[in-house]
């Protein structure tokens, strides 16, 4: 039985995501060692051994969330677990959190930061995929079938709006209201869903503004007004994209050479964080930046692939929530760096540093990993199952 199991998973997943997180990891050493030096006044290893550490971390994750049974993630007892332990987290978070880059969105464990909504994310995703499987015989009712988990995935992303952490409340909902997508429900409550949704902005979004004016804050702002002429805000609120426009001009196709950048002197804000695609460009030009955006692909359509091979209802939608949540970041990232859209302060998925989203991420693809090799395995029962039919016959 382990040695059929072990052949029935997709070890193209495992290969893309180490090769990924280890070039991140290289990556961060490059863009953060003078960083570690000019503002910590640290050694100029201090980030890329913590993120080795995150990156351990997240490879046990990883393994973990790969060898499970992950339909036991569907059992009432965990479901109540993530809906009343991810409210609560998100409000503790408002009244007790650290305060890093303007927004309430880390807790102080031990000696390290966590953020809270990079659990609630993947916590989501499990959340929803479960009740929707579990839905599916009364999936067209709207009023039983729809509404009662996006009241859940609404209030989530509300509480993470207050942080105000945009950026993630932004990747919450979009990937939740995919697995909506594909849920299988009709074409009529989709319908029914998107006009209840913009009844709902266009009555609640003046009210939370007047009392959370904090939301859109003087800088806030700035950064949209940035994001359509950075030249014309250069010396303040555009200056991470003038660099960044800097740094991903520079590096023409092959780069200027690993460890060699420019832009991340102390010109670059945030260079091995949200904007390291930005140093990636620079160092390995086209070539670096091809990389990451195929093997985040490869690990995306692999995703799709999986959810639409699986039988089973909850992990075809827990496949597709995983998918579509990489998917998102990745675009949120790069369309904040290439100046697509307003910066957010999204990482990279894989690449950037930070313990919480690659800890996170590695859960995640484990267990795309994990309902690949059930869906095998139930591929190759009913490929048998066929043969002895014909058999029999």
């Amino acid at each position: 039985m382990l040695k059929k199991r072990l052949k029935s998973y997709d070890y193209s997943i495992l290969v893309v995501y180490l090769l990924v997180s280890i070039f991140g990891l290289i990556m961060v050493y490059s863009a953060s060692m003078v960083t570690a030096i000019q503002l910590y006044d640290l050694s100029s290893t201090y980030f890329f051994y913590r993120q080795l550490i995150n990156l351990l971390i997240a490879i046990v994750a990883f393994v973990f969330a790969a060898i499970i049974p992950y339909k036991k993630l569907k059992s009432t007892g965990f479901i109540q677990l993530i809906f009343f332990g991810s409210i609560v987290v998100l409000m503790f978070v408002l009244f007790m959190g650290s305060n890093v880059n303007n927004a309430t969105s880390w807790l102080r464990v031990g000696v390290r930061n966590i953020q809270p909504a990079e659990f609630v994310k993947l916590g989501t995703i499990i959340y929803l995929s479960a009740v929707y499987a579990k839905k599916q015989p009364y999936i067209n009712d709207f009023n039983k079938g729809v509404i009662p988990p996006i009241v859940f995935l609404v209030f989530v992303t509300f509480l993470i709006v207050l942080q105000p952490d945009l950026g993630t409340a932004a990747i919450v909902f979009s990937t939740g209201m995919l697995i909506v997508f594909c849920s299988g429900m009709n074409w009529k409550n989709l319908g029914r869903l998107l006009l209840l949704g913009a009844i709902f902005i266009a009555v609640f979004s003046p009210l939370i503004l007047w009392k959370h004016d904090d939301i859109f804050t003087e800088e806030r702002m700035g950064r949209l007004y940035s994001f359509r002429d950075p030249f014309k805000y250069e010396v303040d609120e555009g200056l991470q994209l003038v660099n960044s426009y800097l740094a991903l001009g520079s590096g023409g196709w092959s780069g200027v050479g690993l460890g060699k950048s420019i832009q991340k002197l102390g010109f670059l804000p945030e260079a091995h964080t949200d904007f390291i695609m930005a140093i990636i460009a620079e160092e390995l030009g086209v070539f670096g930046v091809v990389f990451v955006i195929l093997s985040l692909g490869y690990l995306i359509l692999k995703g799709f692939y999986i959810g639409m091979k699986s039988k089973d209802p909850f992990g075809s939608l827990l496949a597709f929530g995983i998918s579509g949540m990489i998917g998102i970041q990745m675009f949120i990232n790069l369309g904040g760096v290439s100046g697509m859209i307003p910066i957010t302060g999204v990482t990279l998925p894989f690449i950037s540093y930070g313990g919480s989203s690659l800890f996170i991420l590695s859960l995640s693809l484990g267990l795309l990993m994990n309902i690949s090799s059930y869906a095998n395995l139930e591929h190759e029962r009913n490929n048998k199952s066929t043969i002895e039919n014909k058999k029999s016959r």
